[in-house]
């Protein structure tokens, strides 16, 4: 039988309830739409508690948009195991997952878009951290691309590459939200088709890029995806 007591917090987990209420209705909604109110009433707490943990909004989307890029980061991490296009799509599929169910949250965070009223000015401090976790997520997705081609340290070429790759990954993330009228999974496995063409189209001007790609092309399966693009390309040709 319930006695109706609620049991009390301590600083770190109401500290960490907070940030995930905050972020579950920042994936719904521009941060500049939701307010502290909204936020102490999803938490069950009175206004004036959440400024006992957090100094204000800006301080508590910065702890979510920490928790978020985290959280982003680590769709990138996959076994280097199979074909690198198979596995390719596994991470874009869970990098999807995250933008299908973080929009609002997703764009914000690439975007760097305010979590202060409009007649604020952010901080110099604001930008930077957050400018630093964008660069953090993209860091992590260009690092485990690396992993998955044996790559310690890139050539020029194979960087350009990558990092191309990423921010087109990105851009059309963001694009697609905007109305979703591209099928999703037909979304995920194009961008797999364009890392592989970004990829081949380098190694057919750089012999160090073909020596590093021609190996790992040779291992797809003619079912997979890189497999599929082949397919697709010749048909445009017939």
């Amino acid at each position: 039988m319930s006695t109706g007591v609620r049991r009390r917090m301590g600083v770190e987990e109401r500290r960490q309830q907070l940030i995930g209420v905050a972020l579950e209705l920042f994936s719904q909604r521009s941060p500049d739409d939701v307010s502290i109110d909204e936020i102490a009433s999803a938490a069950g707490i009175s206004r004036p508690l959440v400024y006992h943990y957090f100094p204000g909004k800006l301080s508590l989307y910065e702890a979510a948009l920490k928790r978020a890029s985290d959280d982003l980061a680590a769709r990138f991490a996959e076994p280097h195991e199979g074909p690198l296009g198979a596995r390719l799509l596994r991470v874009m599929r869970r990098f999807f997952d995250f933008v299908d169910e973080h929009g609002p949250g997703f764009s914000a965070l690439m975007r760097g878009g305010p979590a202060v009223p409009a007649d604020q000015v952010r901080s110099r401090d604001h930008v930077c951290a957050t400018n630093a976790l964008i660069d953090s997520v993209r860091q992590a997705a260009y690092d485990q691309i690396l992993a998955h081609l044996r790559v310690t340290e890139a050539p020029p070429r194979l960087e350009l590459v990558v990092r191309s790759w990423i921010s087109l990954v990105e851009s059309t993330a963001l694009i697609w939200l905007d109305g979703r009228r591209v099928p999703r999974a037909e979304l995920e496995l194009q961008l797999v088709h364009d890392f592989a063409a970004l990829a081949s189209v380098s190694a057919a001007y750089d012999e160090e890029m073909a020596a590093l790609i021609g190996p790992v092309l040779k291992e797809e399966p003619a079912d997979g995806p890189f497999g599929d693009l082949v397919g697709r390309l010749l048909s445009l040709a017939s």
